[in-house]
């Protein structure tokens, strides 16, 4: 029988497959865009989700090389942390924060990136939007997984222990998730 523990890092296993396939493929139509500028991708599929627009952009590599190869690197190490879990292992509290504030940041720059390829590009990307929801899922089960050993007040850990006893972490996830839905709402539907 699997603990509570074990079921929040095959939560945390499934988004990051998901996401690794997501980015990973992604990564492979950069890189047949950038040997043929004219190829035509598979994730294009209108002019909304348009991955060659969204690859083509400079938001693709913010930090010099494309943003799926962070991607990668970000769902390998998520993927091997929830299968060390998953397995019952022990990882150190230290690692443990390591592993969340990677996924954290990489949540915050999920956002910017979709928010700028709706309002700056004008297009989405498919695998983007499966990498963010991967993403959604790792920063929900490291939160679950992390949460009692944050350096907080009793008060305050009394609070946050409450409000995930009662699913108040559930709801902020999709609520993200939601506002990313809207935007592209905003933007795409006239």
């Amino acid at each position: 029988m699997k603990t509570k523990q074990q079921v929040l890092y095959l939560v945390m296993v499934i988004g990051a497959v998901a996401g690794f396939i997501a980015s990973f493929w992604q990564l492979l139509d950069k890189l047949q865009l950038l040997k043929n500028s004219h190829v035509a991708l598979s994730c294009n599929l209108n002019s909304v989700f348009n991955c060659t627009n969204i690859l083509n952009s400079h938001q693709s590599s913010v930090f010099g090389f494309p943003n799926a190869l962070m991607c990668v690197i970000m769902f390998t190490i998520a993927l091997v942390a929830g299968l060390i879990g998953m397995g019952g292992a022990g990882i150190a509290k230290g690692l443990r924060f390591f592993f969340q504030f990677l996924a954290f940041f990489t949540v915050v720059f999920g956002l910017w990136y979709l928010w700028e390829s709706i309002f700056n590009v004008g297009a989405l990307c498919i695998f983007c939007v499966f990498c963010f929801s991967g993403v959604l899922l790792i920063n929900f089960a490291w939160l679950r997984i992390n949460y009692k050993d944050y350096p907080l007040s009793k008060k305050c850990s009394l609070w946050l222990s409450k409000s995930i006893a009662h699913g108040a972490d559930i709801f902020l996830w999709i609520l993200i998730g939601l506002v990313v839905v809207a935007e592209a709402l905003i933007k795409f539907v006239k």
